[in-house]
């Protein structure tokens, strides 16, 4: 796993994200919340979907949302969530709208401090 983790002294934009992402989590009693931010300072919040027929991650919901209103790229992401790493398959679709190096914040649902990882 290309987890490069630290301990994140966040800037307010990337706590925003987190805050976002904590907030999709809460309102919808999701497994996971994210949140992107676009080149243009645009922000998306997403939880998990997991329905019979459809299941996507809150990273992979939140990037689709990015997209789909005209993204065309991406500065930073977040997820809330209870495991300890941000899968591969999420760091995947990262990079393929933000490419490698994008910073992503992963935080906890409770207080502690987040961990930035980078989708290399």
């Amino acid at each position: 796993m290309p987890e490069t983790t630290e301990q994140a002294s966040l800037k307010a934009e990337d706590t925003k994200l987190v805050t976002l992402a904590r907030a999709a989590r809460a309102r919808t009693g999701a497994g996971e919340g994210a949140a992107v931010r676009d080149l243009d300072g645009r922000t998306y919040a997403a939880a998990t979907v997991d329905l019979p027929s459809l299941a996507v991650s809150a990273l992979g919901v939140a990037v689709a949302m990015a997209v789909c209103s005209g993204a065309k790229g991406l500065e930073a992401a977040a997820v809330v969530t209870e495991a300890d790493v941000v899968t591969d398959g999420d760091l995947a679709v990262l990079r393929d709208v933000g490419g490698a190096g994008l910073p992503v914040i992963r935080a906890g649902p409770g207080r502690e401090s987040p961990a930035v990882v980078l989708a290399s």
